[in-house]
């Protein structure tokens, strides 16, 4: 049966005004500050490489897996994100794609949108960035050189990200009076310790597939500019095909809402103010796995967009600096 993803990310309703907006606050500083240090991990090559991960990120994130007892996860991608092109440039990704989520997909809620960032952009990337440098460290001592140092790193990197993103989320349900803090955080963390297996697989796999088609891909300074084109086509043609897969995604809820269903906090959600192709369905389409993959498709572009004009503007004030 083809199915269309399930929404991911905090509606509103979930966070108390409060909350909301203190984390709106630390998400425009945290971005802000990211926006600012961009420039250690951009170089020109590294410009299209945003745009195209973002895009496949967002085309990853609608295939939603089954976990256990009725309910599913997704890609988060911060980790993968965070390794290919550093973390101010990560940082920069993730809020694109969790924007564009909110903005056009009513994907979480627009007053909910500054704690979605603050998890999954800022203290994803943040946990990722320690995390997968710490593994290096020690497996360096261990084992010296050996290429599948970066897998391993970067599953645990997945692992970690996604856990600690998902204690931010319990915490500020916690914080809201939407859920006790001695019921959330091990709800959250229990079935989300799960999902980052999934996601550290993921990671795995993808610098795997790095290092065997594009090694340099990782060691930014170790390639000519224009080295990279097919690794753009190929990446944005991934990104497609994972849209169209998209109707294949787990119909079951995910962690959030499969916690606030179990603990009874679901009715908080508030429908969104506006719809513009809610569900990641484009209305009018009668065919929903076609309008499935058409929202996909145009979510994937929409997003390159958005990445591409952020790191091109960023990248001509740099100059202008300069």
């Amino acid at each position: 049966m083809l199915l269309s993803p399930v929404p991911m990310h905090i509606p509103d309703g979930f966070l108390s005004v409060l909350v909301s907006v203190v984390f709106w606050a630390l998400s425009v500083v945290g971005v802000g500050y990211a926006l600012k240090r961009v420039n250690e991990d951009l170089g020109e090559r590294q410009v299209p490489i945003m745009g195209v991960l973002a895009a496949a990120i967002f085309a990853g994130q609608m295939l939603n897996f089954s976990v256990t007892g009725g309910t599913s996860g997704h890609l988060l991608g911060a980790a993968l994100a965070t390794i290919v092109l550093g973390p101010w440039a990560a940082v920069l990704v993730m809020t694109s794609v969790v924007g564009i989520q909110a903005v056009v997909f009513q994907d979480g809620g627009l007053l909910a949108l500054g704690a979605n960032i603050f998890n999954m952009s800022i203290v994803g990337v943040a946990v990722s960035y320690f995390t997968y440098k710490s593994m290096q460290r020690l497996l360096q001592q261990l084992v010296k050189d050996q290429p599948w140092s970066i897998p391993v790193s970067g599953f645990v990197a997945g692992w970690v990200s996604i856990f600690i993103a998902a204690l931010a989320c319990a915490l500020q349900l916690a914080l809201s009076g939407s859920s006790p803090a001695n019921v959330a955080i091990p709800a959250m963390s229990g079935i989300h310790a799960l999902i980052g297996i999934g996601e550290g697989l993921i990671t795995a796999g993808a610098l795997a597939f790095i290092l065997a088609a594009q090694r340099d891909l990782l060691q930014p300074a170790a390639a000519p500019v224009g080295s990279h084109r097919a690794v753009w086509v190929g990446g944005l043609v991934i990104a497609v095909l994972l849209a169209i897969l998209s109707p294949l995604a787990s119909a079951h809820p995910d962690g959030l809402e499969w916690v606030a269903e179990q603990r009874g906090f679901l009715d908080l959600a508030q429908e969104p103010l506006y719809e513009i192709i809610p569900d990641y369905v484009l209305p009018g389409i009668g065919n929903e796995a076609l309008a499935t993959i058409l929202a996909g498709v145009i979510g994937v572009g929409l997003v390159l967009a958005a990445t591409l004009a952020v790191a091109y503007v960023r990248r001509r004030v740099q100059s202008v600096e300069v």
